[in-house]
């Protein structure tokens, strides 16, 4: 076999082209350049090249540290995907490093904005509805330096990481539109609350929007966090959609209400839903008590593991409090009392055993009885099958309110089908926080550069999101498909997927003696399939790959 000499450089290219034409058309270094640069000549590469080759590396699903990125860029044709005269070396630590401190200087919420909103409105992106939820990312350190006021604090909090031993940070996440695509980030303390950080994040939104003048009055749908009698019911001046908490009484008797007093309609399959009215927290307000037989077969399941559990622990506690002897009667009763209050589902009866001992040592005389020292219980257990019962009518039902009394511009079907693509936020949080993804937790020196990175992260979800959503819409245009992992064609493939397919692209350049240009280039590992995903992207798509 022979090795090929220095006349010859390959580069890979597989999937980052695609990555490098929806930022391309998006348009994301020249938004980020015309709010950051500083005109330096000095300067080689700009924050917005900085950014964008920050999302190739996040999307190029290597887990590779930012410091590593010379290393990641190295075998990549940098030119042709960020579309300037910049090396790899040039892509170090202290470059990206500078790019995050400017996001930073400037707002990384009010940055991402100003760009999302700007992409969203261009592309026709935005829907009158938001969806609105956060979660929490690690951080490696101790971060013991103080943050400036207006940086996130890295701190102990909930973990939806399961966590706990590590400091963390909070994000909120808001994402509309049929592509789901994010038009806010805001970065929050690691021990932020949900049910005062939605109520800013919406205020934040809502007046950035009257400044920006841009984007529809949205109807905000989120989970329950947000339902409470001081945040949302409190200010009630735009349309909302929220689950309700089931520590709410209304909301506990409603949910365990017989089957047969309840008027559900049938809809979707596996849901079926009814409607109340509601003045809760004083706002009149519909409230849509649903049914869905996916999640009560599952929380029948748990719900019955976690029984018989209870039951086994129940049998332990007993055995030992018979084997105990008490100083009197009440004192044992106190004990079973104590054990009861564990086990709601289980009805415990007892007997009482006194515990006699004689006086004098021999065999007592006829008629004669011991002296009581001390009490034994007897106990026993069985099911309280009507509160299983009860506890069994709940499961698989939750409560949705809206404020839109509409009926007509808004059915019940609407408000079921708007809350279930609440999940496309939460897909949104998978993306971030898959482990071949960016980052799994962080190990930047300064939570201001921390809170830029996340802003960073989120434009990678923007354009995965926008990609995924621009090349099922071309499909469907075309009445087209491309072939799944089983090789049945589809027209929804996932945008991994579509990277998984273009694995194996490369740039081969000649070069001769003395010349520091290549002569000639050449791509190698295209087909007729790739070749058609990339015609499906677009020119810019086109262009990068050179099949044009």
């Amino acid at each position: 076999m022979e090795i090929a000499s220095e006349e010859l450089k390959a580069q890979n290219m597989d999937h980052h082209g695609l990555v490098a034409s929806v930022c391309q058309d998006l348009g994301i270094a020249n938004k980020i350049d015309a709010r950051l640069d500083k005109k330096d000549p000095r300067r080689i590469v700009s924050a917005g090249t900085g950014v964008v080759a920050m999302i190739l590396n996040g999307l190029g699903f290597t887990n590779r540290r930012l410091y590593l990125s010379p290393q990641f860029f190295e075998s990549k044709p940098v030119k042709q995907l960020l579309g300037k005269e910049v090396t790899a070396s040039q892509l170090d630590h202290h470059t990206l490093g500078k790019a995050l401190d400017e996001i930073s200087a400037y707002g990384s919420s009010k940055l991402f904005g100003e760009v999302a909103f700007e992409i969203a409105i261009e592309h026709n992106l935005l829907s009158p509805l938001a969806h609105l939820d956060s979660t929490s990312f690690s951080v490696e350190g101790e971060y013991e330096v103080d943050s400036p006021e207006h940086v996130v604090k890295l701190t102990h909090g909930h973990s939806k990481d399961h966590r706990a031993d590590l400091k963390q940070v909070m994000m909120s996440l808001v994402v509309t539109g049929e592509s789901a695509v994010p038009i806010w980030m805001e970065p929050q303390d690691g021990n932020s609350s949900d049910k005062k950080a939605f109520q800013q994040t919406i205020k934040n939104v809502r007046q950035f929007q009257k400044e920006l003048k841009g984007g529809p009055e949205f109807k905000w749908i989120a989970d329950s966090a947000l339902y409470t009698k001081e945040g949302l019911l409190s200010q009630n001046d735009y349309l909302w959609v929220n689950r309700v908490p089931e520590n709410i009484k209304a909301a506990k008797e409603l949910v365990a209400l017989p089957d047969l007093s309840i008027p559900w309609v049938e809809r979707d399959v596996g849901y079926k839903t009814a409607s109340f009215e509601s003045i809760y927290g004083g706002v009149k307000q519909r409230w849509l008590l649903v049914y869905s037989s996916h999640s009560y077969a599952r929380e029948k399941k748990t719900f019955e593991r976690n029984l018989l559990k209870k039951q086994e622990k129940l049998k332990k506690l007993l055995w030992h409090l018979k084997n105990e002897v008490f100083d009197c009667e009440a004192d044992a009763i106190k004990s079973l009392k104590k054990i009861s209050k564990q086990f709601p589902y289980h009805e415990i009866s007892y007997e009482v055993e006194k515990i006699t001992k004689h006086k004098k040592s021999g065999r007592p005389k006829k008629g004669e009885h011991g002296e009581v020292v001390g009490v034994k219980l007897c106990p026993r257990f069985s099911k309280k099958k009507d509160a299983i019962a009860i506890a069994l009518r709940r499961k698989g039902r939750f409560i949705l309110a809206t404020n839109d009394l509409n009926m007509e511009s808004f059915s019940d079907e609407s408000i079921l089908s708007e809350y279930k693509s609440q999940q496309k936020v939460e897909r949104g949080f998978k993306f971030l926080k898959d482990p071949w993804f960016m980052v799994n937790s962080f190990f930047l020196k300064l939570p201001s550069r921390i809170e830029a990175l996340m802003m960073v992260m989120t434009l990678c979800l923007m354009v995965y999101n926008v990609g995924q959503h621009r090349i099922r819409f071309a499909l469907r245009k075309v009445n087209d498909t491309l072939p799944n992992q089983i090789n049945k064609p589809i027209q929804n493939p996932t945008l991994k997927w579509i990277f998984q397919m273009m694995e194996g692209i490369s740039i081969v350049s000649f070069f001769e003696p003395h010349i520091p240009e290549p002569v000639r280039k050449v791509i190698t590992g295209l087909n007729q399939l790739r070749i058609k995903i990339i015609k499906l992207f677009g020119p810019s798509a086109q262009k990068i790959y050179g099949i044009v």
